[in-house]
């Protein structure tokens, strides 16, 4: 394996990361859109918050992690990506930005209805953004962003068949990835309510999630051939693994089975994550810009890699530690100073 080949694999590394771990905290608010009114979505909002709140901030930590290694040792993608997605990607900015102040925000205030306008704000912007990185990755896999450092079209590039499969598979995968965690907290919180609320849930989206990626066979066929035949083809036992992995997660939802339905959901976000980056390989952007014709000098790919090598050491260490800590609820906000008195 070449080292322009070590760090794309490091590459998808992060991007499988930030689809498992920041997917799971943007699924969380679509569940908080849709609890319904104060009253009736006061508990259901209650566990988002207790989930969500120790360790948001924290996944955020593989977004910047995927671009930094991106505009560092595949520049020309990265020019070609900003220039001509650059529509999606700043409403994907601001919706990050302004769901983690909403999120902040709304515990601080006292009065109703800037609770509701800030709710309003963290719900809407956890479909938002979802919504822009599935329209992204479509619109890449679609062939739709030129090579070379060049613009591409700033609205077709993003508003397309593809892009919109992208966009609504993804937000339904992390409402299904959110459904199914905050089943296990709500379990481990003792919450027999919660937990049948949220098991019901995670039923019926992965049901959905289920139709639209046969749906996005159709689509994909037509209007992204490329990764389409690497997905039947070369990523084919990654996609019966997700898919594989999303049917027993089902099937242990509906038998009350939950522990290891956690497990089985993220194998199969991770599993379809991964097969996209089979199914284009080995090109960034399909079928104009390969990995290797990007990929910086060697020496800066070797320092890439021990970098990571060096933050894999210290820093995956401490966010294990942190949602370990987070797991057990011994996290200051989780009542730690209260128990400790």
């Amino acid at each position: 394996m070449s080292w322009s080949d070590a760090i794309a694999v490091v590459l998808f590394f992060g991007i499988t990361a930030y689809a498992v771990f920041g997917g799971a905290d943007f699924g969380a608010g679509i569940w908080d859109l849709l609890a319904g009114g104060a009253e009736k979505g006061e508990r259901p909002r209650a566990l988002v918050d207790h989930s969500i709140g120790p360790v948001w901030e924290a996944n955020h930590v593989w977004l910047i992690f995927v671009l930094v290694v991106l505009w560092t040792a595949f520049s020309e993608t990265f020019a070609s990506v900003t220039l001509t997605l650059f529509v999606p990607l700043t409403l994907a900015a601001l919706g990050i930005v302004v769901r983690g102040s909403s999120f902040a925000f709304r515990k601080a205030v006292f009065r109703t209805r800037d609770q509701r306008n800030f709710g309003a704000a963290f719900a809407a912007s956890s479909v938002l953004v979802p919504f822009c990185m599935g329209a992204i990755a479509g619109a890449i896999a679609s062939g739709r962003v030129p090579a070379g450092g060049k613009a591409g079209d700033p609205w077709e590039s993003w508003i397309n068949p593809t892009s919109i499969l992208g966009g609504a598979l993804a937000v339904a995968v992390v409402a299904y990835l959110a459904a199914v965690y905050l089943v296990w907290d709500a379990r481990r919180l003792d919450d027999d309510r919660m937990v049948e609320y949220f098991r019901r849930r995670a039923v019926v989206v992965a049901i959905v999630t289920g139709a639209i990626a046969f749906v996005g066979i159709l689509v994909l066929r037509e209007d992204s051939r490329y990764v389409f035949d690497g997905l039947t083809s070369r990523a084919l036992p990654l996609v019966i693994i997700s898919a594989l992995c999303g049917l027993g997660s089902l099937i242990l939802l509906i038998r009350h089975s939950h522990r290891f339905a956690r497990v089985l959901a993220i194998g199969a976000v991770a599993g379809i994550v991964i097969a996209w980056g089979v199914a284009q390989w080995p090109y960034l952007l399909p079928t104009t810009l390969e990995v290797s014709d990007d990929a910086a000098p060697e020496a800066t790919l070797i320092s890439v890699f021990v970098v990571f090598i060096a933050a894999a050491i210290i820093i995956l260490p401490s966010l294990a530690l942190l949602y370990v800590l987070d797991q057990k609820s011994l996290l200051p906000d989780e009542g730690v100073d209260s128990a400790a008195s």
